[in-house]
């Protein structure tokens, strides 16, 4: 099997949850070829399933010394940071990720960490510009549904929840939320 097919194969067993084999191929791909991030960064996603973040960011840190420029990468190692309460080493990697790549993911983990250091406003006011900005991403609107929740205003979340369902239908989270109303 060559290498990319292993790669394939372990991300099929991650999305799984067979961390085991996946994680037995993270580490043949690491052998097959040393000098690719691809094993590493495997290896740091199956971490994270298992709650280990400081072995997780070890690896990642492997694969960034190796692709210094994805911003996938850095948004990887940052959600680890801010699951270790290193939360601005988890901005640096966040700020970085949008910086290279401008991924959604690292937008909505910023916005994580503006809530775990205590600046919920900021981050709110950070999600509805991001709404007003890419109105077609899901993920803003069930986010910001989510904070709504959290935060007592069931009626506001409700109608954020109904905005996602009406772009993702099929989104089986976001109706079940519905549905407990």
């Amino acid at each position: 099997m060559s290498f990319e097919e292993k790669h394939k194969e372990g991300y099929e067993l991650l999305h799984e949850k067979d961390l085991d084999k996946s994680l037995d191929i993270a580490r043949r791909l690491q052998k097959m070829r040393p000098e690719a991030p691809e094993g590493f960064t495997l290896e740091g996603e199956v971490m994270q399933k298992l709650n280990q973040w400081e072995q997780s960011i070890k690896s990642l840190n492997e694969a960034i010394e190796l692709e210094t420029d994805s911003g996938r990468l850095y948004n990887l190692r940052g959600y680890a940071f801010l699951n270790t309460d290193e939360l601005e080493k988890a901005k640096e990697d966040f700020d970085q990720a949008i910086s290279l790549d401008n991924l959604p993911s690292a937008h909505r983990n910023l916005v994580l960490y503006k809530l775990m250091s205590g600046n919920g406003q900021e981050a709110i006011t950070y999600l509805l510009d991001r709404i007003r900005s890419e109105p077609q991403d899901v993920e803003n609107w069930i986010l910001m549904g989510d904070l709504m929740k959290k935060g007592g205003h069931d009626q506001k979340a409700q109608t954020y929840y109904e905005q996602a369902l009406k772009m993702d239908p099929d989104n089986a989270y976001v109706k079940g939320l519905l549905e407990e109303d």
